[in-house]
């Protein structure tokens, strides 16, 4: 009798366990996702903290008081929702890829790819990871915010819809860049020339109100800014644009990517090491 040859892969398992889920393999890759960045909060949690608190200092010392206000807000407290957004989705882009891509240089992808896991359940513990991490960065710079500048949250339930979204947006892009990219250089490429411009280009340091046409349309273009947009609303109560409009922008722009990084990872595409 011959043997029945099958493709081992994603597809195969989640085509297997259809309406199943494996709980305990979903909790053991988010715990692990969660331990990988907290073994070295030095460099995870602790050096985004200090560049945003730089970013701060470097703004009011070269600033002080002569920028005035913008949108009817001293700059300062103007200045740190855009802050946190931007440190939230360099994080939590930065927890996905760096993961993925570690995974398939160091040939140990396979430990994530050959437990009974589906592709549903590898994204979800991936992006776990990610937005624990985008959490404990935003609380720990709104707590901070709250004792140097004095800023509450105006609308913390928006506040945190926002930040969850940004975190799932950004982890997964990550898994998509991770996926992508061979190696470290490709992967430097993607966050230099695409997530860092985005994120700077966004209303993060500005209101996009201030910039002529058609950067001011371009912007309005960019699912960051929306980001950015909103957690300012929900922080200080002020936005840029409508917030019904953004947060249904954001819902779409995660759906779309979570979309094409399942189907990935279904496929098993460009995940041998």
């Amino acid at each position: 009798m011959q043997p029945i040859q099958t493709r081992p892969g994603i597809r195969q398992m989640g085509v297997r366990r259809f309406g199943r889920v494996n709980w305990l393999g979903l909790y053991t890759l988010s715990q692990r996702e969660i331990m990988r960045f907290m073994s070295v909060w030095q460099q995870t949690v602790f050096a985004p903290l200090m560049t945003s608190a730089l970013f701060v200092v470097v703004f009011a010392l070269a600033l002080g008081r002569s920028r005035g206000e913008v949108m009817g807000l001293p700059y300062l407290a103007f200045l740190g929702p855009g802050i946190l957004m931007m440190t939230v989705i360099q994080n939590a882009f930065a927890n996905t890829s760096s993961s993925l891509i570690s995974s398939k240089m160091q040939g140990n992808i396979v430990d994530t790819l050959m437990p009974p896991l589906s592709a549903g359940e590898i994204l979800a513990g991936y992006l776990i990871g990610a937005v624990a991490r985008a959490l404990i960065v935003a609380g720990a710079i709104a707590a901070g915010m709250a004792l140097v500048i004095g800023q509450g949250v105006a609308h913390p339930a928006w506040a945190l819809g926002f930040v969850v979204l940004g975190a799932l947006l950004m982890g997964g892009l990550g898994l998509l860049a991770g996926i992508v990219a061979q190696k470290f250089d490709q992967m430097a490429v993607i966050t230099n020339f695409i997530v860092t411009p985005l994120s700077f280009l966004s209303g993060t340091f500005y209101s996009v109100q201030a910039l002529p046409q058609p950067f001011r349309a371009f912007a309005h273009w960019n699912p960051i800014f929306y980001l950015i947009d909103g957690a300012r609303y929900g922080i200080l109560g002020v936005a840029d644009a409508p917030v019904l409009r953004g947060f249904g922008v954001c819902v779409l722009t995660v759906a779309l990517v979570l979309a094409v990084a399942w189907r990935w990872l279904a496929s098993g595409y460009r995940m041998k090491p």
